[in-house]
């Protein structure tokens, strides 16, 4: 299977190649024929990369230790789920799995496009097939995973196989690690089809609204699928880490960051193009910086050049990186600056209190908040070349730049979109704002009375009151006229105002997410941390929960040896619950982790770590977090997603208009 894994890698890459130069030449020459053998390319490209991921999983499924990828990120023991996450666990396969990822979206707008945008499809298939060359180039000739291993023996190299392997890591080796990955790589992945529809846009002068209508969709689900990742990234940080917390501003996880933001600032703005004709540079530009930084953000993962517990060890792979990441800027800025006159705005800005100078504040920043991250990102690795030592910077610097920018920007979320567009009067502020200023000014004063003093806490809760009471006030609202109009009962015209606007209310609902997660965030102003030694019978206080050592076990699995402590739990002095925190250590990998405990609620998560035994007294050390509002993080990466769901689907108007241009092309068709 090695062997058919290279040949699926080879034969992939030379029908990248194809694709791209049928791609350009079919464009060029504005032949459908060979446009039509570079799709086919496209979905040759795909079947032959598929065929290189069957086979790798292949020799995982069969603990084919010949193979050195196998043999480093996979053991006999790894039970069968963990196998298939093994493919993206190392170098090697997470390359493999990146250019498969990246096939299917190929093939995806392939076949979504073959009777729509044929001026800019040849080129849509050249960049993107054009990315696919890259990635199989480096994943077949740099970080092959099919290469096997051997010895020498007289001169001659002989195969050979371990007994058995390292296994996989073991933070890997937790249910959410099957998924986690997969979100951010289709993340990741995904911003490549905006990038190669922005580049045919600009190659084919056709710089209207179409492209843009077309390339907020495709970038809609990656950044779906990138901020779920990110979510998800949180609760495995959360879960297996044992630091007692879910961001750390790691500079992998800032990685994932900065492309979900530049790819949030271009769906906002997208809207002003489609209404008014405006921020056309903005909008080709934010495409390309959110896949750069989605490659950018691949070579920090993979190059080893930070340090981070979510990145790879280093290798000799950045170089290659940074020459992909230059042609990307100088192929990028040199086919805007060609093509400025076709972005000019077809309108001014006509008031400071507008939608488009929401949209515009909303841009400015995010993309000042992704330049602050990314600076703090790769200061060490400037501090070290130039000074020959690395400077870290931690996350207080990072808190000191974003929170105060996170804050203005949940302002706006509630604040843009009742917002009227060129010019909103005063008897508009009035009536859109009035109640749900008093909302949050309530808010605000109830929890200062409550206690509530830390500033940024504070903010949080009471601006997130505002923008929840100017969503659902929109809600309320619509579904309150169409009643009216149609005598519907509230709920049916509530769901039919929603289907009649997907996108908007889509939108609206991604807000409500937001809310909820600064809601989460607001709870680690009030975070408590406690560490001490435990034998059985030792009692310790954390807040309002006294914790009781009952017993230490220990055990055995084929996968790992553990040992357990069985720990009581009263809460205000009343029985609350038992919990069983393990330390573990991986037979294969030889490395141990602390298996965490949570009881969760609502209101605060009691986060429990057997973090191993104190070496001068052999007790067990027990780290202890009380963390508040934990569980309204998760649930807003739900409502966000949902949220999404909703506003991708197409709306009923869309659906007809899509009907009506379908008839007209038949109609076309036929007289031709």
């Amino acid at each position: 299977m090695n062997q058919v894994g290279s040949v699926g890698l080879i034969a992939g890459l030379a029908f990248a190649l194809y694709a791209v130069v049928a791609g350009i030449v079919g464009g060029k020459l504005r032949s459908l024929k060979i446009t039509r053998s570079a799709e086919r390319a496209t979905l040759a490209f795909c079947a032959m990369i598929t065929l290189s991921v069957i086979s790798l999983e292949f020799l995982i499924y069969t603990n084919n230790f010949n193979n050195a990828f196998v043999a480093v990120h996979s053991n006999r023991d790894l039970s069968l789920p963990y196998k298939f996450a093994v493919l993206w666990s190392g170098q090697e396969g997470s390359l493999l799995f990146w250019t498969w990822l990246l096939s299917i979206y190929c093939s995806l707008a392939v076949l979504l496009n073959r009777r729509k945008n044929r001026q800019l499809m040849p080129y849509v298939i050249a960049f993107a097939a054009g990315v696919g060359v890259f990635f199989t180039s480096l994943t077949f000739f740099v970080a092959n995973p099919f290469r096997e291993l051997s010895l020498s023996s007289a001169g001659a190299l002989i195969p050979f196989a371990p007994p058995d392997g390292n296994g996989l890591e073991p933070a890997l080796q937790y249910r959410y690690m099957l998924i986690h990955p997969v979100m951010l790589y289709l993340g990741y992945v995904g911003m490549a089809i905006p990038f190669a529809f922005g580049m045919a846009s600009l190659v084919t002068k056709q710089l209207g609204d179409n492209w843009i209508r077309v390339t907020r969709r495709w970038t809609m689900v990656p950044w779906m699928f990138l901020g779920a990742g990110i979510i998800l990234g949180g609760h495995w940080a959360y879960n297996v880490l044992g630091w007692g917390g879910y961001w750390g501003w790691d500079p992998v996880e800032n990685a994932s960051l900065m492309p979900w933001l530049a790819g949030t600032a271009f769906l906002h703005s997208v809207m002003v193009q489609e209404k008014r004709g405006m921020l056309k540079v903005w909008n080709v530009s934010l495409v390309i910086l959110t896949f750069f930084l989605s490659i950018f953000g691949t070579f920090l993962t993979r190059s080893g050049i930070v340090q981070s517990v979510h990145a790879f060890a280093e290798s000799d792979i950045g170089p290659y990186f940074m020459v992909f990441l230059a042609i990307i800027a100088v192929v990028s800025i040199t086919l805007v600056f060609l093509r400025l006159d076709f972005l000019k705005s077809e309108n001014k800005l006509d008031s400071v209190i507008s939608r488009e100078s929401g949209f515009m504040f909303n841009n400015w920043i995010l993309l000042a908040l992704v330049f602050a991250i990314l600076w703090g990102t790769v200061f060490p690795i400037i501090s070290k070349a130039v000074e020959g030592q690395v400077v870290t910077v931690g996350p207080p610097f990072f808190d000191k730049v974003a929170v105060p920018m996170g804050l203005m920007l949940l302002l706006l979320t509630g604040a843009g979109p009742l917002l009227a567009w060129r010019k909103t009067s005063f008897e508009s502020l009035k009536r859109n704002f009035t109640v749900p200023v008093a909302i949050a000014v309530v808010v605000g004063v109830i929890l200062f009375v409550f206690g509530v003093r830390d500033l940024y806490a504070w903010m949080s809760l009471f601006l997130g009151s505002f923008v929840a009471a100017c969503v659902l006030g929109e809600f309320y609202k619509g579904a309150r006229t169409r009643q009216k109009i149609t005598g519907e009962t509230f709920g049916g015209a509530l769901y039919n105002l929603v289907a009649r606007n997907t996108r908007r209310y889509g939108g609206y609902i991604v807000h409500l997410g937001i809310v909820v997660i600064f809601v989460g965030l607001a709870g680690l102003a009030f975070k408590v941390h406690a560490k001490n030694v435990m034998a059985p019978g030792d009692m310790m206080r954390v807040g309002h929960y006294l914790l009781r050592c009952d017993r230490l076990t220990s055990g055995d699995t084929p996968n790992y040896t553990y040992e357990t402590a069985d720990i009581s739990v009263l809460k205000n002095g009343m029985a609350f619950t038992e919990l069983k925190p393990q330390r573990r250590f991986y037979k294969a990998s030889q490395q141990p982790i602390s298996h965490v405990v949570i009881r969760s609620s609502l209101a605060e998560d009691l986060y429990v770590v057997l973090a191993g035994r104190d070496p001068g007294t052999g007790k067990a050390v027990v780290e202890v977090f009380l963390n508040p509002l934990v569980a309204w993080v998760w649930i807003g990466g739900v409502i966000m997603v949902l949220g999404t769901l909703i506003a991708l689907v197409p709306s009923r108007v869309e659906r007809e208009m899509a009907q009506i241009r379908q008839a007209q092309l038949e109609a076309l068709e036929e007289r031709a």
